[in-house]
């Protein structure tokens, strides 16, 4: 089968558009058959070695943290699964990606693939639905007639992070720039603030309940958002390498997201897509052996939007 491997860390250039040999489920595990697999800036963290701490990875490696596909194998002692189901599924961020023709993936981190879109375009739901789940309701426990601040929200994470703040009844202020401006505003955000002509902290007069912070700022900006927060409340930060400001005084905290995988979650996600509650944006779709120039292209800062990678074109 074909799949894209580094053999060694460093630039986009190690990546490699190869023949491996198809695998075998184990115990607990399934194949499944790659309709798409999704890019994620972490994919890029992970090929050039700076992740080398916290996500160890086996060289060689293959990419690709989010999946779509149908089980194509069942390994022993799988159960709630069928050869032929369509799935989805958040893969291990240390182990072998879906960046292939076929992967081997955990059977509890699957849960049945929506319906109601394309199977490919599904893998642009795991990893960044949970990471705007967990961060509005793990951690910052957000509930109905809250205000929220959605830094950063024209990115993947904050697209669905706007819509589902706003499905549970909050209000939302996020901040965009022009060229996300109109996506914000259809995934549901009360208010939009120019980041690139209006300082946040003078346009929010009014204190929030959270703040969910997805843009790597400055960490003077970081920590001015604090002050936007009313007593007791919570900023939630995925720029983990920036640790997130806290105000003791003030009883806020600050907490930094280390998104996990959660099949049931998951599911929650499906079934709001199911629903009509939740939608999924896909920017691009590119095929498996370019996957080495998107690789480059979003270390240039040429990638906008969530890209979705294809096994297979046509």
């Amino acid at each position: 089968m074909k799949a894209v491997r580094f053999h060694e860390y460093g630039d986009p250039d190690v990546l490699r558009y190869e023949d491996v040999a198809q695998p075998a489920p184990g115990a607990g595990q399934v194949r499944i058959r790659v309709a798409a697999t999704s890019f994620n800036p972490v994919d890029g963290n992970i090929r050039g070695g700076f992740m080398r701490g916290p996500i160890p990875v086996t060289l060689p490696h293959t990419p690709g943290i989010d999946v779509a596909g149908t089980v194509d194998a069942l390994g022993e002692g799988v159960d709630g699964l069928t050869v032929g189901d369509d799935v989805i599924g958040f893969l291990p961020m240390n182990g072998t990606g879906a960046a292939a023709e076929y992967v081997l993936a955990p059977a509890e981190v699957l849960t049945p693939a929506p319906r109601s879109v394309p199977l490919a375009d599904a893998a642009a739901l795991p990893l960044v639905g949970l990471t705007a789940y967990q961060a509005l309701f793990d951690h910052a426990k957000l509930t109905a007639g809250q205000r929220v601040l959605v830094n950063g929200a024209g990115g993947a994470v904050g697209g669905y992070a706007v819509q589902l703040a706003k499905n549970a009844g909050a209000h939302v202020i996020a901040t965009a720039g022009p060229r996300s401006t109109a996506a914000v505003v259809s995934a549901g955000a009360d208010d939009v603030i120019d980041h690139t002509t209006t300082s946040v902290t003078t346009a929010v007069t009014e204190p929030v309940d959270a703040v969910l912070n997805l843009a790597p700022v400055d960490p003077a900006e970081l920590d001015a958002l604090v002050a936007l927060v009313r007593p007791g409340g919570v900023l939630v930060n995925t720029t983990v390498w920036m640790p997130a400001p806290s105000d003791q005084e003030r009883d806020v905290r600050g907490i930094d997201l280390f998104v996990r995988s959660d099949a049931e979650q998951l599911a929650q996600l499906v079934t709001s897509i199911e629903a009509g509650e939740l939608g999924i944006a896909v920017a691009e779709r590119v095929p498996l052996a370019e996957l080495p120039a998107l690789h480059a292209r979003a270390a240039q800062g040429a990638v906008h939007g969530k890209v979705i990678v294809l096994p297979v074109t046509g």
